[in-house]
């Protein structure tokens, strides 16, 4: 069994101007692939196997994130099956300088464990034991679900 708060991964990636778009901000496709990179990390360290992306949740572009800034990626899993594993993700805008953050992007992946036969196989069970970790799981839920 894996707790919670074992699985949560923070990343940064400075946005450069080979990651905009005309508008000088990220791409929305360089933000996916971060937040896709952040996440099976989160879902490997979960579930001790490689996982690959099966689904992406809808992905929600609140902001732009500026050249200049950095994409403050968090991921951590919130519920698992047999062999897959749901990872909630947000990305924030953050400039370094002043610390400043805001949300910009949510999304909701699955990931399926895979064997060295890239055959799905099963992953362990995950455990939710402090009010942080519960409090984390419910707005995993409700997020998923449309709750926000």
């Amino acid at each position: 069994m894996t707790d919670l708060m074992e699985t949560l991964i923070e990343n940064r990636e400075m946005v450069q101007p080979n990651h905009a778009n005309v508008l000088e901000v990220a791409h929305g496709g360089h933000v996916m692939k971060w937040m896709d990179e952040v996440g099976a990390m989160s879902a490997m360290r979960f579930a001790g196997e490689t996982c690959v992306t099966a689904h992406v949740n809808r992905m929600d572009f609140e902001r732009p994130i500026p050249i200049g800034d950095t994409a403050y990626i968090t991921a951590y899993v919130y519920e698992a099956g047999t062999s897959s594993v749901k990872v909630r993700l947000v990305a924030e805008r953050e400039d370094l300088r002043t610390r400043e953050r805001e949300k910009t992007t949510e999304s909701y992946f699955v990931y399926v464990a895979i064997d060295e036969d890239n055959t799905p196989t099963q992953v362990p069970e995950l455990t939710v034991d402090t009010d942080e970790e519960e409090r984390l799981r419910r707005i995993a839920l409700e997020g998923e679900n449309g709750d926000r």
